[in-house]
């Protein structure tokens, strides 16, 4: 086991332009004005060439990860003046590690605050104060460490260090914990090598808190994992199973004493003094017990086939079976890579052999599951299959053949639904793809915010991609991958005025019409389904009035991207307007009225329906909620309109990550 005393990071001397974004302008002033003073004394001092500076700064561990910097200078700046403080967070969530580092200006303030602060408790947790040690040989050799064990709950770390303490000077000191209870070990790590001799001298074997303690030197996780190799190699300790219950301990004994001379036998039994079917011989001799090994497993014992081998501790059993177990399963993974396919958004009457029959066009089946809640068919009927999760999977003979399955079925009705066909990926993949694609949205849109507000004391204007900025024609902006979405999705009735920064009525973020010569496609005479109006178009001369002013042609003022019958009909026309409204009004939203509409149509058709859902639930954030739902597959919005729960259950997670958005940006 290795020691946790030192930090296995390196302490950086942290400058000045440490990060501020946690300290207050008058602490900055502070710091600004310890340092400025310590530049003129060290000017008017000067420090011979040969003499070597002793370092001043302080590590500071085991800090509750909501402690940052303003708090660290609040509590050492009462000692002296402080030079920088770093608390050291993840690259990439920007989440405290757990420990800082504190600069003085000068090693006596150092020691003040070493020996005045250490162990305060900071947000419930006590902080563990040591030098901070740039040399990571000095960390590493393990002179000076000791390893304690057998110590008693209530020993925590001062505890430890006051006991200890009385036999030299300590560098660090900690017992280990689990969730706030100690482990019952710890590490002491002394200055030099006489010390540790001398604690382990006066209290290996003596009683704290009416427990007898171990104390030695610390020995590193390597050291100790080859000892366990060659124990391993001369084991005396054999461990038996799958006896009966029946058998006595002395006849356990009885049949392995013929092996050699036995120091110890134990069968486990319960309460009652029943066997437990297992136990223990501890022979004197390595041979003896691998003989015994040799000759008694698998072999049969009234009528009980034996299971003998070498005793093994419980995490090196855990260890072993884990491992196998990780094996299987890569050994599973690398078979079926490739070949394996993922299908959501299926039927409930969909079963096993309908799923087959689908997909056997495209090749040979080796398997094909529609994954079902047993728990739920169980409980109305043993022999009864439960109902469908809505998802399975389909394995295919060659990587050629799901390939093909994948680029067919991948989007096509199936039943009444669209169904999602993928390549099947393990559940930690998937997760780990999700973080690196929020990590790198996140670091883009950091990178993005100090370009956007240098400009002034105004936030500039958000361009979205595809639409023209104020005044009809212009440059198109690309799209900005960093940009959060903000879909402008209004309750029905409500006007709806274009400006820039917000998206094109009818299309979500991301999702915009091509642009030609700065106007909507859909100006031009088309079809009755066409967008934006276009059908009144026909009956009016050009240059007259479209729409508010500033509004693009072909996007008038009303609702959603397509234009409703006013009763004000454009003559002949007035009919093409009102086949625009596929979605109709309170009606239901079915997969083949949403196939048969325009592609350019489908997700405003879903946005229609879906944002009153919305909106019932959560008023506040409908718009952007709406907005952020549209990017999902139609089939999957489909399943949404259809399943309460499910909508539910989305809705409460885009609240969850508005909220913390909302919260990152305060901060």
């Amino acid at each position: 086991m290795s020691s946790p005393v030192v930090p296995a990071e390196a302490a950086p001397i942290v400058t000045s332009g440490a990060p501020a974004n946690h300290l207050s302008l008058e602490q900055q002033q502070q710091i600004a004005a310890a340092q400025a003073q310590a530049a003129q004394a060290a000017h008017f001092a000067p420090v011979p060439a040969a003499a070597p500076t002793a370092s001043a700064s302080l590590y500071i561990g085991e800090l509750d990860p909501s402690v940052n910097e303003a708090m660290l200078f609040e509590m050492f700046n009462s000692v002296g003046p402080v030079a920088s403080i770093r608390v050291c967070r993840d690259a990439v969530t920007r989440r405290s590690l757990g420990y800082a580092y504190v600069n003085f200006h000068n090693v006596a303030d150092g020691e003040r605050a070493l020996e005045s602060l250490n162990y305060t408790v900071l947000k419930g947790r006590a902080c563990r104060i040591m030098w901070s040690q740039r040399d990571p040989a000095l960390r590493k050799t393990g002179t000076g460490n000791i390893f304690i064990k057998n110590l008693d709950p209530t020993i925590d770390n001062k505890a430890l260090h006051d006991t200890f303490s009385a036999f030299g000077n300590i560098l660090s000191c900690k017992v280990a914990t689990e969730d706030g209870v100690s482990k019952g070990y710890g590490f002491v790590h002394y200055e030099t090598h006489e010390a540790a001799e001398n604690a382990i001298k006066h209290v290996n074997g003596m009683l704290l808190n009416d427990k007898k303690v171990f104390v030695g030197h610390h020995i590193s996780k390597k050291e100790r994992q080859s000892k366990v190799e060659e124990m391993k190699a001369k084991f005396t300790n054999v461990y038996i199973k799958n006896l009966d219950p029946e058998v006595s301990q002395d006849e356990v004994e009885a049949l392995f004493a013929k092996y050699g001379p036995i120091t110890s036998c134990v069968v486990a039994s319960d309460d009652s003094g029943r066997s437990k079917g297992f136990g223990f011989i501890n022979f004197e001799n390595h041979e003896d017990a691998q003989r015994a090994v040799d000759e008694l497993h698998d072999s049969d014992y009234k009528e009980k086939k034996l299971f003998v081998t070498r005793a093994q501790k419980k995490n090196e059993r855990e260890e072993e079976l884990k491992k196998q177990y990780e094996q299987q399963k890569m050994e599973k993974l690398s078979k079926y890579q490739g070949v394996n396919l993922y299908i959501k958004n299926l039927d409930d009457d969909i079963d096993d052999e309908r799923l087959r029959q689908e997909f056997s066009v495209y090749g040979v089946i080796t398997s094909a599951k529609v994954m079902r809640d047993d728990k739920l068919g169980a409980e109305e009927d043993e022999s009864a299959k439960g109902p469908s999760k809505g998802f399975g999977f389909v394995c295919f003979s060659s990587p050629d053949e799901a390939t093909k399955a994948v680029t067919e079925m991948n989007g096509r009705m199936l039943g009444t639904k669209p169904i999602y066909v993928a390549l099947a990926q393990r559940k930690e993949v998937r997760k780990s793809q999700l973080e690196a694609q929020m990590a790198q949205r996140s670091q883009l849109r950091m990178q993005q915010i100090p370009g956007q507000m240098g400009g002034g004391m105004y936030p500039p204007q958000l361009f979205y991609p595809g639409f023209p900025p104020q005044g009809g024609r212009g440059m198109v902006y690309p799209g900005q991958p960093g940009m959060m979405p903000r879909p402008r999705w209004v309750a029905p009735g409500q006007p709806q005025q274009m400006h820039p920064g917000a998206p094109m009525p009818g299309y979500p973020m991301g999702q915009f019409p091509p642009m030609g010569q700065g106007r909507p496609r859909g100006t031009g005479p088309r079809s009755g389904s066409q967008r934006g109006g276009a059908a009144g178009q026909q009956g009016r001369p050009q240059g007259s009035p479209q729409g508010p002013a500033g509004a693009p042609r072909g996007a008038p003022g009303g609702r959603g991207g397509y234009t409703r019958n006013t009763g004000q009909g454009r003559g002949a026309n007035a009919p093409a307007a009102q086949t625009a409204t596929p979605a109709g009004d309170g009606n239901v939203l079915t997969a083949a009225s949403l196939a048969a509409a325009d592609p350019d149509q489908q997700k405003q058709m879903v946005g229609e329906h879906l944002y009153p859902k919305i909106a019932a639930r959560q008023p506040d954030f409908a718009g952007k909620i709406t907005g952020m739902l549209l990017e999902m597959d139609n089939g999957e919005l489909l399943h949404l309109l259809e399943d309460t729960e499910a909508l539910d259950a989305k809705v409460e997670e885009a609240v969850a990550v508005l909220k913390a958005h909302e919260a990152e940006a305060e901060k």
